[in-house]
């Protein structure tokens, strides 16, 4: 990682916040162990490779999800009555169709009918682990073959057109102008799509829907500008709402290399129900985890409701649960792309300096990580050269503070979506700053007594203080109350509750057993690359 400045801070409460974290985390660790969910179960079922669509667009894996689910529910597992009426037929497609069709009776099987079915599950999910091993190998192949970009921060570039053949020339285009990652920005409200749209799609509102054939197709042509530009460009999209999972093993089987993937912004800004989303979270992080990708949290979306001075410490309190979070659930530091945001009202009196001890607080705490450093939304006002202006501020205080990954900003915020010639301004903005002012953060030093380190550690020390109430609180109840984004989420409300299930005495996954194994390897495993 870049060279960071230091700021004075405590630490024991450093260590104390950490300790918290994992408190406030733990009862809903110990409620993502003991659940499943109807994603979860799906997704093994596409680890299993069953793909495709009926004629209606519903795809195969929720049709025999479904057909289980309603004759033996889903607390025991789905894969143990899946794959012991798997020996009555050819393949997994083919039992797909006979379900959908009411051809099927789900039962358990006991004895060596059980050991049967455990061995076929087993073996075929195996299979779509070792796809996801391979995709990884490849990315790892092709970086020391084309190699990395030669600078950090990654200039991180979003494409939405809503059309996955007009994205891939646009994505292109970027990865030609600078962009090192490219975000195919996911359609509205496909977070609350209870099912993975299937193939290549060609409409999709303010974004593109996330496919396996998208996934695919998209990979493919920035593989080829990776070779034409002599850098290996990432590709990022959405692991996030009812379908998390699935799409995590989509992601890891076609080779993405980014995902966001947030433990509360589906809860707060999609209202789907938070025990549903702990569920689904912990199970998708396993699975980046196992391919070797980078997740991007979402605390940058609190500041887009709550106000990013009075509401600092609430993004600090999330980055140390998403820590704590993706470390029980194997992903090491390198991976982790935890989120903040350059939101404070620029008309405020020293702002700047203060997006400067919050940038650097974030740099501080979690110096291994890849942070994603988010741009102005939420006080941009249509004005260009304000915004162009303003994002400029953002990219300086990125070189400053020494972040990892940088989103460009767009001065058509809130105008319109932007035009390849609005990018290429802002590409041009972010090129200018980042060669003008690159090791600048070897040479800033705050001094210890002053404004930007004593707000630093005043936003600690409020993180710290929310930390321990949420402990006795509950973080359930906290963010029924409204503590993040100010979007109050009850834990027995929101969509997909109805797709939860408490797991049985003898649950069994596959796909679960696997990624669990690896989440209890994974320390020993960094501590051995150390």
């Amino acid at each position: 990682m870049t060279a960071t400045p230091l700021l004075p801070l405590d630490p024991a409460l450093v260590d104390r916040a950490r300790r918290l974290a994992a408190r406030a985390a733990q009862p809903v660790v110990d409620l993502a162990r003991s659940h499943t969910t109807v994603s979860v179960e799906r997704a093994t079922l596409r680890l299993a490779g069953l793909t495709g669509a009926d004629p209606d667009g519903i795809p195969w894996v929720n049709r025999l999800a479904d057909a289980v689910a309603e004759q033996v529910g889903i607390e025991h597992g789905i894969a143990l009555p899946v794959f012991h009426a798997l020996a009555d037929h050819p393949d997994l497609t083919r039992l797909a169709h006979a379900a959908a069709a009411g051809g099927v009776r789900f039962a358990f099987p006991k004895g060596a009918a059980a050991e049967a079915a455990r061995e076929r599950a087993t073996a075929a999910v195996s299979h779509g682990f070792d796809r996801i091993d391979r995709s990884r190998r490849r990315r790892d192949a092709l970086v020391a073959e084309i190699g990395d970009p030669p600078q950090r921060p990654w200039i991180y570039l979003i494409v939405a057109t809503g059309d996955i053949y007009e994205d891939i020339p646009q994505a292109q285009a970027a990865a030609r102008a600078g962009a090192d990652v490219i975000a195919v920005i996911r359609s509205t409200g496909q977070s609350l799509l209870d099912y993975v749209p299937e193939g290549a799609t060609r409409e999709g509102f303010a974004g593109t829907y996330a496919t396996g054939e998208n996934f695919r197709l998209m990979r493919a042509a920035l593989d080829e500008t990776s070779r034409e530009v002599g850098r290996y460009i990432r590709l990022t999209n959405y692991a996030s709402g009812l379908c998390m999972p699935e799409i995590a093993a989509l992601a890891g089987m076609h080779r993405l290399d980014m995902m966001l993937n947030d433990s509360m912004y589906g809860i707060l800004f999609r209202d789907i129900n938070p025990i549903r989303t702990f569920v689904d979270q912990r199970f998708s992080r396993q699975v980046h985890a196992r391919a070797g990708i980078i997740i991007n949290t979402g605390e940058d979306n609190y500041l887009t409701t709550a106000d990013a001075v009075e509401a600092a410490h609430t993004v600090t309190v999330s980055q140390l649960l998403n820590e704590h979070f993706a470390h029980e659930a194997g992903l090491p530091d390198r991976l982790l792309g935890l989120g903040h945001a350059f939101e404070i009202n620029p008309d405020l009196p020293e702002s700047f300096r203060m997006e400067l001890a919050h940038a650097l607080l974030a740099r501080q705490l979690f110096p291994d990580a890849p942070l994603k450093w988010m741009p102005p939304t939420r006080h941009m006002t249509g004005d260009v050269f304000r915004g162009n202006l303003l994002d400029g501020f953002f990219n300086l205080a990125g070189v400053m503070t020494g972040q990892s990954i940088l989103l460009v900003g767009m001065m058509t915020e809130a105008v319109v979506t932007p035009w390849l010639s609005d990018r290429d301004i802002a590409l041009q903005n972010v090129r200018y700053v980042l060669n003008a002012c690159a090791g600048l953060a070897e040479d800033f030093h705050p001094p210890a007594d002053g404004f930007i380190a004593k707000r630093a550690g005043e936003v600690l020390g409020e993180a710290v203080d929310l930390l321990g109430t949420i402990v006795d609180d509950g973080l359930l109840d906290a963010i029924a109350d409204g503590t993040f984004g100010i979007m109050k989420r009850p834990a027995d409300g929101g969509r997909g509750l109805d797709g939860v299930a408490k797991r049985a005495e003898d649950y069994w996954n596959p796909a679960a057993a696997i990624l669990d194994r690896d989440a209890a390897a994974a320390p020993a495993r960094e501590e051995a690359a150390r």
